[in-house]
């Protein structure tokens, strides 16, 4: 039985063409809800980000910052989670000598970046937000930063993380840059701290994703859902391809799995 079902937001709930949830999708939360399955979403994007995407949309919890802040729809923390202070520092080091490579720090409900060029109003331009404010990499000390995004190709994440951002990982869901965080945590990781909150088994659990953050997720749950605008290797992470979200991805899986009418 399905207790609790967790929604990625870019490219799941949200399309990339339209900037917009379906419609389909937005009745299928309602009729869950009435139905007494709780909702959550489960997202890469920091507080502020996800709230311009699916604010008007009522769900009990969420997991913002790939699991490292969780909270419920009353904005009580139920867990959250920073980059260590001497990883912080080190980048500020990076920055310097590497100033051509921009760095967006997540801090207190808010953010800033430490440059912007193409990739960046590319990365913006893709899921339709605001590009943060500029600021130097050394605002950073002092404060709780609990996501950085780095504008680099995968291939520099092993140099990156053995030798500067040591106690952290990389979540990337689209090539351009990575979401980084403390290591040990990840959207499985969140959804634990959500379901112990919330005393729901993992055996009733049901997650919706795309990218390559949502792996660890839909493998996790009972039942991982993967859209079919996801790459090959989250489809092979899933225990079901629906269609894509442009295509009613999400009503289609849970009319699939009895879980709303229709």
């Amino acid at each position: 039985m399905v207790k609790a079902i967790f929604f990625d937001i870019d490219g799941t709930l949200v399309s990339f063409r339209t900037h917009a949830v379906p419609q389909s999708a937005r009745d299928a939360l309602k009729e869950l809800r009435a139905r007494g399955v709780k909702t959550f979403i489960a997202t890469g994007r920091p507080k502020q980000l996800m709230m311009e995407a699916a604010g008007d949309l009522e769900f009990d919890g969420y997991i913002t910052l790939n699991g490292v802040h969780c909270f419920t729809a009353g904005n009580r923390d139920i867990y959250r989670s920073r980059i260590p202070e001497d990883d912080v520092e080190r980048l500020i080091a990076y920055s310097h000598s590497h100033p051509e490579t921009p760095f967006v720090f997540v801090h207190d409900d808010t953010w800033f970046i430490t440059r912007v060029d193409e990739t960046v109003r590319e990365v913006a331009a893709l899921i339709e937000i605001d590009i943060p404010p500029v600021r130097p990499a050394e605002y950073a000390r002092g404060k709780e930063i609990m996501q950085i995004m780095g504008y680099f190709p995968e291939k520099d994440d092993g140099e990156m993380f053995s030798r500067t951002l040591k106690h952290c990982t990389p979540m990337r869901w689209y090539p351009l840059f990575a979401d980084i965080i403390a290591a040990g945590n990840s959207k499985s990781h969140g959804i634990d701290k959500v379901l112990e909150y919330y005393g729901i088994s993992l055996e009733d659990t049901m997650a919706f994703g795309d990218g390559g953050n949502d792996i660890p997720m839909l493998s996790h749950v009972n039942i991982g859902v993967a859209m079919g605008n996801a790459s090959e290797k989250v489809q092979a992470a899933a225990d079901y391809v629906t269609s894509s979200v442009d295509e009613d991805g999400i009503a289609n899986a849970l009319r699939r799995f009895g879980l709303i009418g229709g």
